[in-house]
């Protein structure tokens, strides 16, 4: 069973980590406690000074001010970052291979005693990549461009190797085994699209930010996808609906 203090600490990580009110449900079903429990838990807290606004049945707020010791890590926590901190050394492009090899000391240097085994032994470990990716665009530059809202104009060869040029708006870039994609708009297609970095022939980073926050653009990015995946989920039903209707000659 989790000693007090280590669930006092964990319901204010569920407060920190939330945008919105956590429920003393929420928070019971997570630390495997009962509601009263947390109610009590949350009241020793307020009571400690931890500034918890909200209430029964509405949910509880961590006002954003307050703050902890940063590195008041679980062993869970640091076997997280170790093993994430591992796998952008192995794939990430050279500014953040270094960066996740910094943390990695910085870690091992601040935490107790007792938790530097799992650094320096670690019981997991990320799987290096099978093949070094060819990116045709510079990716260090490219995250700068996304953190601050620039085009790009790409020549772009597609799958069966016909090149285009296009202006986008790059909004993430997703890591995976083979491969590494740009999530951006492209303002030929006037929509969404995935442009794999390897098949980027040539890339030029604009001057010309493109209108509104990166945020908001994200955003916009995230319900396309839901609305595309609700789309398909509608015509997977309708199908299933009309092969059950029998044939009828």
């Amino acid at each position: 069973m989790m000693r007090r203090a280590d669930r006092l600490f964990q319901i204010i990580q569920l407060l920190r980590r939330s945008s919105r009110p956590v429920t003393a449900a929420e928070m019971a079903a997570e630390l495997e406690v009962s509601v009263r429990t947390i109610y009590r838990d949350v009241a020793d807290l307020i009571g400690q000074r931890v500034p918890i606004a909200g209430e029964a049945g509405f949910g509880y707020v961590l006002d954003d001010a307050y703050d902890m010791p940063p590195l008041m890590l679980t062993s869970d926590e640091v076997e997280a970052a170790v093993l994430g901190a591992q796998w952008v050394a192995a794939n990430g492009d050279v500014v953040l291979a270094n960066a996740a090899r910094d943390l990695i000391a910085k870690i091992l240097a601040v935490v107790p005693e007792q938790l530097r085994p799992m650094i320096t032994a670690p019981s997991m470990s990320a799987r290096p990549p099978f093949q070094k990716l060819n990116d045709g665009i510079d990716i260090v530059r490219l995250r700068q461009w996304i953190r601050t809202g620039g085009k790009v104009r790409i020549s772009y060869r597609d799958e069966e190797g016909a090149e285009s040029e296009r202006v986008i708006w790059p909004i993430i870039i997703g890591y995976f085994d083979n491969r590494r994609t740009i999530a951006a708009w492209c303002e030929k297609r006037q929509d969404f699209r995935s442009f794999r970095t390897d098949r980027v022939v040539e890339a030029a980073f604009l001057d010309e930010k493109y209108p509104g926050p990166p945020g908001a653009l994200r955003l916009r990015w995230k319900q396309a996808i839901l609305d595309r995946y609700a789309a398909r989920e509608k015509d997977c039903q309708a199908g299933r609906k009309r092969s059950a209707v029998p044939f009828m000659q």
